[in-house]
């Protein structure tokens, strides 16, 4: 029986795990290539495994339908955060006219200990 050391095997190993997993995190767009170009290299669905004109079609489509989602998405954020604006300015007022009419009590019961 020969002894071999047997550190460089668990280097090694460790060094190919942590390359695997660097590669992992990449982003995989490098990975994609031109959307709409065939299989795996933008999605699923029949046209745009197919490729060519029609496949580059439906992945424009697509990148249509989901810039036009998030606009909407945006418009419907934006206007509840005026709504929601509009709502604490109203309730400011309410308060501070609370604030007045208790100052005016205060003023009065002043006034009346005279």
């Amino acid at each position: 029986m020969s002894c071999k050391p047997r550190t460089a095997l668990p280097r090694r190993s460790l060094r190919g795990a942590l390359f695997l997993q660097q590669r992992g995190w990449s982003s995989g767009s490098d990975q994609l290539g031109e959307l709409g170009s065939g299989a795996g290299k933008g999605g699923g669905g029949s046209i745009r495994e197919a490729g060519g004109a029609f496949g580059k079609r439906q992945a424009a489509h697509e990148e249509r339908y989901f810039r036009d989602k998030e606009r909407e998405q945006l418009a419907s954020l934006r206007e509840h955060h005026e709504e929601e604006i509009s709502h604490h300015k109203k309730e400011m007022e309410r308060l501070q006219k609370e604030i007045e009419r208790h100052k005016y009590k205060i003023k009065k019961l002043k006034g009346g200990d005279d």
